[in-house]
């Protein structure tokens, strides 16, 4: 459902669109997608999406339980550190298995192809970085997922922050009981929304730096000579080019995800960690 919204997000953070104002209205790209391309150009890159979504979650969510435990037991408990040090961790793990996937998308995103003409599925695509560009070809970007992982870090930080005064507050009110109801659920996904928010807004750049790495033929090749030709070229406001379709796309899709992890979590009575 979302799809549309990442291939614009994709297309406005490439080189190859020249914007005049940073925040000008997306659905004027949208648009021009449409016209040259026809609508399934706005589908690319769902199939390694789909291929690799549940997967990339499954890593992420194993990695973090597990390692906030083992970090629980060297610093405080459940406090900041933890939260940080965690999903740092996980996010760590998730990239650096889940690059290849997530650069055969991009590219696919970024080929543009008038209407009626043969577009390459995600197998012709793996095959074709890996004939131009071998091995290493699936792992560009890399860099910046890693530097993207700061937003992880902050995106955890509140929202387990935000999570801790929910239960404090809900203990403290004489009529609650141990259970969890609608209200709590409906209460994390607000939590992790607003977290979600807030650290995809302070760390973006990344976002736009990496996917101008992942360009076919390019003319950046490292992360800090990458973030320095945008900004003298394109100036810092182009840090930030796609940032509202990425806000409408991930805002809501990490309130569900968090917030059912949450649910399962409960139903399957293992102690909140």
């Amino acid at each position: 459902m979302t799809c549309p919204l990442e291939v614009l997000k994709t297309r406005l953070q490439s080189s190859g669109i020249s914007l005049r104002p940073v925040f000008q209205i997306a659905l004027t790209q949208q648009r021009s997608i449409l016209e040259k391309e026809g609508p399934k150009s706005l589908f690319r890159g769902l199939g390694p999406n789909l291929v690799g979504v549940a997967p990339s979650r499954a890593i992420y969510f194993a990695a973090y339980s597990k390692s906030k435990e083992t970090f629980n037991g060297i610093f405080v408990p459940n406090s900041g550190v933890v939260h940080m040090s965690s999903a740092g961790f996980a996010a760590f793990v998730t990239n650096s298995l889940m690059n290849p996937i997530w650069m055969v998308k991009t590219r696919m995103q970024l080929e543009k192809k008038a209407r009626g003409e043969k577009r390459m599925n995600a197998l012709q695509c793996a095959r074709y970085v890996y004939r131009t560009e071998g091995v290493r070809g699936f792992y560009r970007g890399l860099t910046a997922s890693y530097a993207g992982i700061s937003e992880t870090m902050i995106c955890f930080l509140i929202y387990e922050t935000l999570k801790k005064h929910m239960t404090e507050s809900r203990l403290t009110t004489p009529t609650s009981g141990t259970d969890k109801g609608a209200s709590d659920f409906l209460g994390l996904m607000v939590a992790a929304a607003f977290a979600k928010g807030c650290a995809s807004c302070i760390a973006y750049p990344h976002e736009v730096i990496r996917t101008r790495l992942r360009e076919e033929g390019s003319k950046y090749k490292y992360f800090f000579q990458t973030a320095r030709l945008v900004a003298v070229e394109e100036g810092y406001a182009a840090f930030y080019r796609g940032l509202i379709p990425q806000l409408i796309r991930q805002i809501p899709n990490t309130a569900i995800v968090l917030s059912t992890y949450e649910l399962i979590v409960y139903l399957l009575g293992e102690p909140s960690q």
